[in-house]
């Protein structure tokens, strides 16, 4: 563990999903106990859609808010919320050294081109010199049939001012696992004092649900929640962003800034995905915490996406480790992929101010009731296809 001094905190939170926007709207929407899915806007798929956000907040300028697509936006916007939240938002000296990790897709698809291309490639004399006319006239300089991944951390350098080193990891979950994990690396190594990390992630894209349906990774039909799918496998995709302020103990400390929690560490691991590999996985990396945990004050805050067969093993590895409550946050707010673990990592420190977990959100036996005192959590994430990670978040001092 890091000296007292390098130790990774928690000063900003700035989350958005389809409970709302802030740490109050989710720790009301969890303590609801009405997970809200739509399952009418994309039938038959299952999706979890963000509220209409007042994006001049966040994002003064018009121009700016035009140029974005939806996912940017979103990420920009939760961005926004995380440096005030962390009391930093407007200050051109901090904002000029705090490092930048994001986590993000390909981008969104011009889908009015993509179809203009594929309707009149049938009919063209020349296919080939069709197709690369057509890219180059109908595409923005920004897109390479999508839009280049690190476009968000790029628009909240210019919207926010956030302009110390940027970095962009792409990966789906295990892109958002290693942002937060390198983040807290860095500090712990005294190589960053302040850190902005997260992603967003839009599900209401008909191309995205196209390509998760030819994987048979999407929830169809019927929402169920995450423990109660073996029937009807998938994930409810959702749209959410998701961004955290980390920093140094010293650092916090020096500027007074309030603590929201501690992140004391964060694991990856990747394997061939064989029968039994995520549960052992999972085991290998708790063993790693596991001199650190506090029985008795621990949770699990689960990002289990209900895809089959990944989720049925991590069951098999809480099932080993049933002395502890377990809560899935897919159920009421979505699998937002690359945007999930910061977004778990966000909701396990709201949890930890609260001292408490939310009611268990299914009768699946998975979920238990807490009654202790809550001061550690430890986030999972198994990614649908590939990839998983675990962090202990700690309730500050």
């Amino acid at each position: 563990m890091a000296d007292a001094a390098r130790e990774a905190w928690i000063t900003g939170i700035g989350i958005v999903s389809c409970l709302g926007e802030g740490m109050d709207a989710h720790w009301q929407g969890f303590n609801s106990g009405h997970p809200q899915a739509d399952a009418t806007t994309y039938a038959p798929y299952i999706i979890h859609r963000a509220p209409p956000l007042d994006l001049d907040k966040q994002i003064s300028k018009k121009g700016d808010q035009r140029q974005m697509e939806p996912w940017q936006r979103l990420g920009t916007y939760a961005a926004g919320l995380a440096l005030d939240s962390a009391g930093i938002k407007g200050q051109a000296e901090i904002l000029s050294r705090t490092d930048m990790i994001v986590a993000a897709g390909g981008g969104e698809r011009d889908l009015a081109a993509d179809s203009a291309i594929l309707s009149g490639l049938p009919g063209a004399a020349n296919p080939e010199a069709f197709l690369n006319e057509r890219l180059m006239s109908d595409l923005r300089p920004t897109l390479f049939l999508a839009q280049l991944s690190n476009l968000l951390a790029g628009n909240i350098s210019i919207v926010h001012g956030v302009t110390g080193s940027s970095r962009t990891f792409m990966g789906e979950e295990a892109a958002g696992v290693d942002a937060v994990r390198i983040a807290v690396s860095r500090i712990h190594a005294g190589q960053s004092e302040i850190a902005l990390v997260g992603g967003s992630y839009n599900s209401e894209r008909p191309d995205l649900l196209m390509m998760y349906e030819f994987g048979g990774y999407n929830l169809k039909d019927k929402f169920a929640p995450v423990w109660q799918r073996q029937h009807n496998p998938g994930f409810a995709m959702a749209t959410i962003g998701a961004f955290l302020v980390i920093e140094s103990r010293a650092h916090a400390e020096a500027r007074n800034a309030r603590r929201l929690a501690r992140l004391s560490g964060v694991l990856s691991d990747r394997n061939r995905r064989e029968p039994g590999d995520v549960t052992a996985a999972l085991e290998r990396m708790w063993d790693e915490l596991a001199g650190r945990l506090a029985p008795g004050s621990i949770a699990i805050l689960s990002g289990a996406t209900g895809v089959s067969p990944a989720t049925a093993e991590e069951r098999d590895f809480l099932a080993r480790h049933s002395d502890i409550a377990v809560r899935a946050t897919g159920t009421y707010i979505g699998h937002g992929l690359d945007a999930q673990f910061p977004m778990n990592v966000g909701l396990a420190a709201l949890m930890l101010g609260h001292g408490k977990l939310y009611a268990p959100a299914d009768d699946s036996g998975v979920e238990r009731p807490m009654d202790g005192p809550l001061k550690q959590v430890v986030v999972t994430s198994v990614g649908h296809w590939r990839g998983e990670g675990l962090a202990l978040v700690e309730a500050a001092p």
